[in-house]
């Protein structure tokens, strides 16, 4: 899972067994270790009618609701945005790029601009 924060807004990405995972286990996480201290970021679902989320004790959780989901597993929707407080969320699937890139794509979704 990525996530990309620029001001009060936030943006998670999520591979194709990010997504499996969050259907099934309820809950995916990601963490990044500090010198001392380590950052977690997840989302889990929650029965609420809107994307919420929160962030205490170096935890960064974004609740997305069940509905909105089996949405994303079921269908070719590509992501959901929301609003909490002054915190823009954006929670998208995370396709391969079509530039060069070093990272691992593997278990990305395809690319709907991908030419063949």
């Amino acid at each position: 899972m990525k996530i990309r924060i620029k001001d009060n807004s936030i943006r998670f990405r999520l591979s194709q067994s990010e997504v499996t995972e969050l259907g099934s286990a309820g809950k995916v996480s990601g963490y990044t270790e500090f010198p001392g201290q380590t950052l977690t970021y997840a989302i889990e679902i929650t029965e609420d009618h809107l994307l919420s989320t929160a962030f205490a004790e170096n935890r960064i959780v974004l609740r997305m609701p069940a509905a909105m989901v089996e949405e994303w597993i079921s269908t070719e929707r590509i992501g959901f945005g929301g609003q909490a407080g002054k915190v823009k969320i954006l929670v998208e699937k995370d396709f391969v790029c079509l530039d060069n890139t070093l990272e691992d794509q593997s278990d990305n979704y395809p690319n709907p601009n991908a030419k063949c």
